[in-house]
């Protein structure tokens, strides 16, 4: 195999596993507004948290699928990261361009992006590389 087929291979992987975190952390973000919307109707939330709850569904999800994106990337865990909470905050824009008439980027959508990107970042210091700091003190005392 060519380099260039090698490198273009591992961009379709790493895109591969941009858009499948993308995916499980809007996945994950719709469950847990269910559960906030559960919660409001069962009393025990108001409703003012509107907000707080979008923002907590956004970054915990983008956290988790950043970090399926991390682990699927191996290296440059922090641009996995990123690139997984920009993609949930993309698909998010999208389902909610599909259900709207028009885009409206407010401040709810501000605050949105921030949140994603914040737990995709945050996975991706998380699942930064292993130091192997051990093995170098065993070659040390091997040489000597």
């Amino acid at each position: 195999m060519r380099k260039s087929e090698t490198q273009s291979a591992n961009a379709v992987e790493k895109t591969i596993a941009v858009v499948l975190g993308g995916l499980i952390a809007l996945g994950i973000a719709v469950l847990v507004l269910l559960a906030a919307a559960a919660a409001v109707s069962a009393g025990v939330l108001r409703e003012d948290t509107a907000v707080q709850g979008t923002a907590a569904a956004c970054i915990i999800g983008c956290f988790l699928g950043g970090l399926i994106t991390c682990v699927k990337w191996g290296n440059c865990s922090l641009i996995a990261g990123l690139s997984a909470g920009a993609a949930c905050f993309l698909l998010l824009l999208a389902v909610s361009l599909l259900i709207s008439d028009g885009l409206e980027l407010g401040l709810h959508a501000l605050t949105e992006l921030a949140c994603c990107l914040c737990g995709g970042a945050a996975a991706g210091l998380l699942c930064g590389r292993k130091r192997h700091g051990k093995k170098a003190a065993v070659r040390r005392k091997t040489r000597a």
